[in-house]
């Protein structure tokens, strides 16, 4: 929280006191002795009332009222410059000492100049550190081209001042707890940061009410300076590819370095720079992130660190159940997101030990915000959306936003297409100084082609066109979505606050597909069947949490304690022709199709004949206690222990059989984790954690099996490279065990004697470089495999999972000159070979992609050319369920948008 003002000089202010001295004299002349009677000491008393009200007018002027640091949201920069007239095209301006002087309250840190008021400053806030660029400057110092200071002052961690290059420098100043609060004034010295220590920083906050003038001091009123006044310009602007902080790995707000545990953070800026219109897309820049089986480009489904089935959230709630995802997700309201890497059962239950995504949405922004983004590509891509937020009263106690969306889109598959319309209204609403409200809704509706790709042969994918088709045209998956829920908080104070929120989600599909079987590799001679479905899920959950912020001692704590309840429901019906599964019938209702010469239509299916297959109402419920404590024993040394208590109960009511079953399951899992940072940008950490999920899998006595379990062993180093560049490396090892694996004496059942394993290494990268240049970038060696099996070889590797990842995306922006606004962005996404099948038996070949873009943004508008797949690449995105399924992946495609704010 910062208040920046500018003071007038020493000289100047000695030139106004003699002036008001010389008017006092001349008026004590003109009204004779009752003027000349006046006290030295009201004349003082009247000197200080002018100096008063020329400093107020003098103070930094601007359009409208310049916000405190504490009444904005997020991150922001301030932009001070000189007056046309004084500030020559591009002076740079000499600093020829840097020095810090003691204060009442802090320190000053001074930059010696005879042209203070003319540098140009760009202060923001990043975590604990304050940043200043002032881009036309240069340090000319005797001691070298850097000033660093330790420990200057209670609560100020270091001071440094350094050349970014031959225009600018970069004044930087890390808090010990939070970020320093600053004031900025010009002096006869220098420009002058005056920075408060801890201890008299509360000082530093605005006064909650304005105070009313006394009869003793009457109101300030401007006046006329006389020095040219330097201004002001404040605006919003966030980190673009930077995120500080997550909620995702401790469900308290959580700076990123403090966590012991890989968490990678997705933003904003990158997924509307790279036009990712789907989650994979943005989850490309992600290290140990694959793609799995998304059933025929329908639904979002990852792998991550080599396990299959990664859960999604959507600001902390699931958003599927355990018959897999729901619906692809619409990018029109996602402002990030988040992967946490590894077991997360601690906080959200049954999940697999890969990790979770999770979907943060866009929240309402108290001043008015209108957006409209129109974008067209290939294939006959058409997409609209639109972005409105605001307050609704004067008081703004009630704000709102409201995101829609449009698409249309053909691909470069035949006869595929989709459709879809999105819509999220949110509202906020403060009940008092410490209890907030906030409800969400969503509505999705989704009708698409569903598309199982091509097929393999021998042990590389056929050669066929990128666009053949092997389904029917009919083929389609429809679905209608629709969400509600709340969120509601309350601070008892400062250190306690209770939250408790509710999710309703409910999803009405309807699928009907051509599924491929089998193929004759040497006649070409595809075998598939026709199935229908319909199927509604429904997902009800609440979460509960109290979290308490404590000392015993010195050491500083942050526990969470809560519970969560979750009940899904799935209810529907699966049929197929009556002789789908009987090769030996010639005039089969469900015809094959050559791979090489397709005739489609051949036999349209008679969805009247189908025979029912699967008619039933499955319940899970889900109750989970958790306990996390969050330990700072020192400021540089932290630990993380949690542990959770769950049990799960699923039901079936079979309406073929009319027969019902059940099952139930237990588990406790903890996590354990530490971080030290050595110094201020450098953390280390290990942890370990356990996940969990219950077995579907039956003995041959009729005995349901124990849950899967997920065990994870991890290292890693955090640096905060620059203030606004970061890194992440990580060492893992997960191991899952009690799959379900046929039993060898009756194949009908299960034994649970299947283990998988893997272990591997990530590096990520992510932030600004220097000023307008971007980047997001990735690595991660991957050794997933089958450890223990009945039914397949141990060693084979898990499907779609490669050895090698890599990715790199990176923009610049021109910030000055004739090209100002104008930018350029670039990425390269490496994935190795990797095999199709559990079996082993085919691979799909390494490929690198390159996308780039060309964008210009100015004022309120910005326009932007994305070429995806720039050297139209031959690639396959993933094998969704063997050799039937490989899905190709997009040649060149080429998007343009143009999106506005008003």
């Amino acid at each position: 929280m910062t208040t920046c003002e500018l003071r007038l000089g020493v000289k100047t202010r000695m030139k106004l006191e003699l002036i008001l001295s010389s008017l006092l004299l001349i008026s004590s002349v003109v009204v004779g002795d009752t003027t000349a009677a006046l006290s030295e000491e009201v004349l003082e008393k009247d000197a200080q009332l002018l100096n008063q009200s020329i400093e107020t007018s003098a103070k930094i002027k601007s359009n409208k009222k310049i916000p405190r640091f504490s009444e904005i949201k997020g991150s922001f920069r301030l932009a001070q410059s000189a007056t046309p007239s004084s500030q020559p095209g591009n002076q740079v301006i000499e600093i020829t000492g840097v020095k810090i002087n003691s204060t009442a309250t802090g320190i000053d840190l001074i930059l010696e100049t005879t042209l203070g008021e003319k540098l140009e400053v760009k202060p923001e806030i990043d975590g604990k550190t304050y940043i200043a660029n002032i881009s036309n400057a240069q340090l000319r110092l005797s001691s070298g081209q850097t000033f660093r200071q330790e420990k200057p002052a209670t609560g100020i961690a270091e001071v440094i001042v350094s050349n970014q290059d031959a225009n600018s420098i970069r004044v930087t100043l890390i808090g010990e707890e939070s970020a320093p609060k600053i004031e900025l004034f010009d002096s006869d010295e220098g420009l002058i940061f005056g920075v408060a220590s801890e201890a008299t920083a509360a000082q530093l906050q605005p006064p909650q009410t304005p105070t009313q003038p006394s009869a003793e001091q009457p109101p300030e009123t401007p006046s006329a300076p006389t020095d040219e006044p330097i201004e002001l310009l404040v605006t919003g602007e966030e980190d673009r590819y930077r995120v500080t902080e997550s909620s995702t790995a401790t469900r308290t707000d959580t700076p990123i370095r403090d966590i012991p545990q890989s968490i990678q953070v997705v933003p904003k800026q990158a997924i509307e720079d790279q036009k990712a219109v789907r989650l994979i897309d943005a989850l490309r820049n992600v290290s140990g992130v694959f793609s799995s089986n998304s059933f025929g480009g329908t639904i979002d489904s990852f792998n991550i660190r080599g396990f299959d089935d990664a859960t999604i959230l959507q600001d902390g709630f699931r958003q599927s159940n355990s018959d897999g995802n729901f619906s692809l997700r619409d990018p029109a309201s996602i402002e990030q997101i988040e992967v946490l890497k590894g077991p997360a059962s601690v906080l959200y239950g049954n999940v697999e030990p890969g990790g979770v995504v999770n979907v943060v949405t866009k929240r309402p922004l108290a001043d008015p915000f209108y957006s409209a983004e129109l974008s067209v590509g290939s294939y006959s891509f058409y997409r609209g959306s639109f972005d409105f937020s605001g307050p609704l009263t004067l008081d703004k106690t009630a704000l709102y936003r409201l995101n829609l969306a449009y698409q249309n889109a053909g691909s470069f598959r035949d006869f595929v297409n989709s459709e879809r319309v999105f819509a999220a209204p949110v509202f906020d609403f403060k009940l008092g100084d410490r209890t907030s409200l906030s409800i969400n809704t969503t509505y999705l509706y989704d009708e698409r082609t569903l598309d199982r790709g091509i097929v393999a042969i021998g042990t590389g994918i056929a050669d066929l066109p990128r666009s053949r088709f092997l389904g029917e045209p009919g083929d389609f998956r429809r679905s209608e979505q629709f969400g509600i829920g709340y969120r509601l908080e309350h601070e008892f104070n400062d250190n306690l606050k209770l939250r408790n929120a509710f999710q309703f989600l409910q999803n009405n599909e309807k699928v009907l597909n051509t599924n491929a079987t089998q193929l004759d590799e040497e006649t070409g001679t595809l075998f598939r069947d026709y199935f229908d479905s319909a199927n509604e899920y429904k997902i009800y959950a609440m979460q509960t949490d109290l979290t308490s912020k404590f000392k015993t001692g010195s050491v500083n704590h942050q526990l969470l304690f809560g519970f969560d309840l979750q009940r899904n429901t799935s209810e529907g019906f699966f049929r197929t022709p009556s002789d789908a599964f009987d090769t030996s019938i010639v005039e089969r209702q469900t015809p094959s199709i050559n791979i090489f010469n397709p005739i489609y239509n051949v036999l349209p299916p008679d969805i009247s004949s189908f025979i029912l297959l699967r008619d039933d109402i499955t319940t899970t419920d889900n109750l989970g206690i958790f306990l996390q404590d969050q330990i700072a024993l020192t400021d540089n040394l932290k630990l993380l222990i949690g542990g959770r208590f769950d049990t799960v109960t699923q039901s079936r009511n079979d309406k073929l059989e009319n027969t019902e079953t059940s099952q139930s399951s237990e588990a406790f899992s903890p996590r354990v984790g530490i971080v030290y940072q050595p110094i201020q940008p450098i953390s280390l950490y290990a942890s370990y954690s356990r996940s969990f999920s219950p077995n579907s899998g039956i003995r041959a006595d009729g005995s349901l099996l124990e849950a899967t379990r997920g065990n994870q062993y991890e290292v890693g180093i955090r640096a905060e490279l620059t203030p606004k560049l970061a890194a992440n490396l990580a060492f893992y090892n997960i191991t899952k065990t009690n799959i379900a694996t046929t039993d060898p004496i009756n194949p009908a059942f299960s034994i649970a004697v299947g283990e998988q394993s893997s272990q591997g290494l990530e590096f990520d990268i992510s932030g600004e470089i220097s000023p307008g240049w971007n980047i997001i970038a990735s690595y991660s060696y991957t050794n997933a495999e089958i450890s223990q099996s009945n039914d397949l070889p141990v060693g084979n590797k898990v499907p779609n999972v490669p050895h090698n990842k890599a990715s790199l995306w990176t923009t610049y922006e021109f910030q000055n000159g004739g090209f100002k606004g104008f930018g350029l962005g670039m990425g390269l996404f490496y994935v190795d070979a990797r095999k199709g099948d559990l079996e082993n038996s085919f691979e799909l070949p390494s490929y690198i992609r390159t996308d780039a873009a060309i964008y210009y943004r100015q004022n309120n508008w910005r326009a932007a050319i994305n070429f995806q797949n720039l050297f139209d690449t031959r690639y396959f995105e993933t094998s969704e369920l063997g050799r039937t399924t490989v899905i190709p992946g997009a040649p060149l495609t080429v998007i343009g948008s143009f999106a506005i704010e008003f």
